[in-house]
């Protein structure tokens, strides 16, 4: 599903993306997400960590902005503290990743489960 950054009159295809707003209600994009998940890969890393980074802040129902590295056991949340006051939390494998937006908490060790780190680099 898309989202829309009506300010800016863009779409992004986000690889997940949540919102809550009752109001959010097209068929075809979202303009209210609470989080945003995007994987890293070597192909969409700089847009990822660059311009949806910059762009994804102007949508004032977002909380949470998180990147997943796919060659190592590392999450990057960047999360709305107020007023557009934005603060990055870097996560390693050892670490639980907390999901404000959404009530969650899981390890990091739980989301690369199955991940077979040395495999991914070879492909």
């Amino acid at each position: 599903m898309k989202i829309r950054i009506e300010s800016l009159d863009i779409f992004y295809y986000p690889d997940l993306s949540v919102t809550c707003n009752p109001n959010d209600r097209h068929k075809y994009f979202k303009k209210y997400p609470c989080l945003i998940v995007e994987t890293l890969s070597p192909s969409t890393e700089r847009v990822d960590r660059n311009e949806k980074l910059l762009n994804y802040r102007q949508l004032e129902s977002l909380q949470e902005y998180v990147l997943i590295s796919q060659d190592r056991p590392q999450i990057e949340i960047y999360r709305n503290q107020s007023q557009g006051k934005w603060h990055l939390e870097v996560l390693g494998y050892d670490d639980t990743l907390h999901l404000q937006s959404l009530g969650l908490e899981m390890t990091v060790a739980q989301i690369y489960e199955d991940v077979d780190f040395e495999s991914v680099g070879s492909e």
